[in-house]
């Protein structure tokens, strides 16, 4: 089935490309062996609508004319569907082919050589930089393990609704979620979707990790509008911790906890092993002291004790 769409795409596109004045359903009907095997009239201009709306998609520019017999024709010029010349310095293809890198690990790594392979064949020049001779001892990469991160990619790219099992950090089970997906955003090593969940009728937060089971999408529109770019990526930090509104005290064993550590505003040695640390508390701080186990001990706020107290109840019960 797949197949054959593609190869049904590909005549279609082929007849509109080559033609040099428009060419009516009935004319490319006669002209595609696909759509001659259609059944009836309705069944050919069903075929034909979804795959005309399928090669706009794709970018080809496909224009609409009424004939002087009031007949509509169809045709894609090559001079509305030519890429201009690709013209790149060397700093702008070095850029480029440090990009293509970064997703080297994850499901984007075809992709990303694919296209990089295409422009250097267009006619990107060669980077010559002393990256190159150096880029093994230390490289810049995007990992992605999560099964949930392709499907919700694309959901994002085509404006997708989409539902899947999300268990909270504090929740033993999963429960399932209706999300309007906006993007996809990488903060400290972790991927966060941000969209609008259609039960809470608000913006949400969700870490991909905590995704099981399937992405499922759904038909229909958005129904909720979709924010900036930037707004979104102020909306992933804040639920993901790194905007800080006040401050806690936690007490955290000696030689361990290195990364809250860094973090401290101060930090004072109790003896006996331990040291006590004030630190940044933000949205999502509870999940991260969480990770540190026994190694840590939050003294205040005393909300920020009880969320880690619930959540490793939670963990214990699961």
């Amino acid at each position: 089935m797949a197949i054959a769409k593609a190869e049904r795409l590909m005549n279609l596109a082929l007849c509109l490309l080559g033609t040099r004045r428009p060419l009516s359903k009935r004319e490319l009907r006669g002209s595609i062996e696909a759509y001659l095997e259609a059944a009836t009239d309705d069944g050919f201009n069903r075929m034909f609508e979804r795959d005309k709306d399928d090669l706009r998609e794709l970018g080809l520019v496909i224009e609409t004319v009424e004939g002087l017999d009031g007949e509509t024709g169809y045709l894609a010029r090559r001079d509305s569907n030519r890429l201009p010349a690709i013209t790149l310095d060397a700093e702008e293809a070095a850029a480029l082919g440090v990009a293509a890198r970064v997703w080297q690990q994850a499901r984007l790594a075809g992709a990303a050589s694919g296209a990089l392979h295409k422009l250097r064949a267009a006619g990107m020049p060669e980077a010559e930089d002393s990256y190159e001779a150096h880029h093994s001892a230390l490289e810049p990469r995007i990992p992605v393990h999560e099964a949930a991160f392709e499907p919700l990619m694309l959901a994002c790219r085509d404006r997708r609704p989409v539902s899947f099992d999300y268990r909270k950090a504090s929740a033993a089970r999963p429960e399932q979620r209706q999300v309007e997906p906006w993007t996809l955003e990488c903060w400290r090593g972790h991927w966060y979707l941000a969209g609008h969940d259609r039960d809470r009728g608000a913006e949400r937060v969700f870490r991909l990790s905590r995704i099981s089971g399937r992405v499922r999408t759904r038909n229909g529109s958005f129904t909720a509008p979709v924010p900036d770019v930037s707004t979104v990526r102020e909306t992933v930090e804040t639920w993901a911790g790194e905007t800080a509104t006040r401050s806690a005290l936690i007490r955290l064993r000696a030689g361990a906890g290195y990364p809250l550590r860094a973090k401290a505003l101060s930090s004072r040695d109790l003896g006996d092993g331990w040291d006590e640390l004030e630190i940044p508390y933000g949205h999502g701080l509870d999940a991260w002291l969480v990770e540190f186990g026994p190694d840590v001990v939050v003294r205040e706020p005393a909300d920020l004790r009880a969320d880690v107290v619930d959540r490793l109840r939670a963990v214990a019960e699961g």
